[in-house]
């Protein structure tokens, strides 16, 4: 694949043009980080409103009607649903159970469970269980 770089004279003029003869997974990958590459969630920790990175979420999971964003740097409290972070934050981030989102880009290792499901290694060390409705999704995401 080529790749050129143009320097733009403004903030206005800069921008992206993918050329492909077919959109295949990898193109909507790289659309997907152009896309979001600079999207920020708000979030709150200790009283005080964050700006969160898409790409530091390492998974987002929803407890007694509150969502949470974790991140290397801790939990955050959003008021975002998951079902609209799951829109907003694009093709990196898959539904692992009823109550969560993973970011597919944080997960370390998979190891197949008993009843189908699916334990996933985080690159921060922690463990997910993927439920086994959405283990084939998992495995067609990460090419296993």
């Amino acid at each position: 694949m080529k790749v050129e770089l143009k320097q733009a004279s403004s903030y206005d003029d800069e921008g992206a043009v993918i050329r492909a003869v077919s959109v295949t997974d990898d193109i909507r990958n790289a659309i997907d980080i152009l896309k979001n590459n600079g999207l920020s969630i708000p979030a709150i920790m200790d009283g005080t409103t964050v700006m969160i990175k898409a790409g530091s979420i390492y998974y987002v999971e929803s407890v007694d009607k509150r969502t949470y964003i974790y991140t290397k740097d801790g939990c955050f409290e959003t008021k975002y649903r998951l079902y609209e972070l799951e829109d907003i934050l694009g093709v990196n981030f898959l539904r692992c159970s009823k109550a969560m989102i993973v970011n597919i880009r944080k997960i370390r290792s998979v190891k197949a469970e008993m009843n189908a499901r699916m334990n996933a290694e985080l690159l921060n060390g922690e463990r997910l269980i993927i439920s086994r409705g959405y283990v084939k999704e998992l495995k067609r995401k990460l090419g296993v």
